[in-house]
């Protein structure tokens, strides 16, 4: 099976997400998001896939998401997703694709569902 993780190394959640995708012996493609983040319409295209809108692929415990006002305040989904473009670190991580789906993987055995 192949699968596709949008990591963050630093993130303790995103490694034991890409641990169990390494046990169950998945052909894995890593994508650092803060080094090298997704388009705009390619997380777009990851949500819509993975049945969650942009405000819950939304990192709102990142106090950038606070203080962008992105996390009470009325904003579009466009929005977030241009303040996403502009500061990656406000994507929610890990996220996994594989040919059975898309998952928010938190927790990390989310990522079950899609092996």
């Amino acid at each position: 099976m192949r699968a596709t993780i949008y990591h963050n190394p630093n993130c303790g959640t995103s490694r034991k997400t890409l641990d169990i995708l390494k046990e169950e012996g998945a052909d894995v493609t890593v994508v650092e998001y803060l080094k090298t983040p997704p388009s705009k319409e390619e997380l777009k295209r990851l949500y819509d896939r993975a049945g969650i809108s942009p405000r819950q692929g939304l990192r709102a415990k990142e106090q950038l998401a606070k203080d962008l006002d992105l996390v009470d305040g009325h904003v579009s989904d466009n929005a977030i997703l241009d303040a996403m473009m502009e500061n990656p670190i406000l994507i929610e991580r890990p996220i996994v694709e594989t040919e059975k789906g898309v998952r928010l993987c938190r927790p990390q055995d989310m990522v079950r569902e899609i092996l």
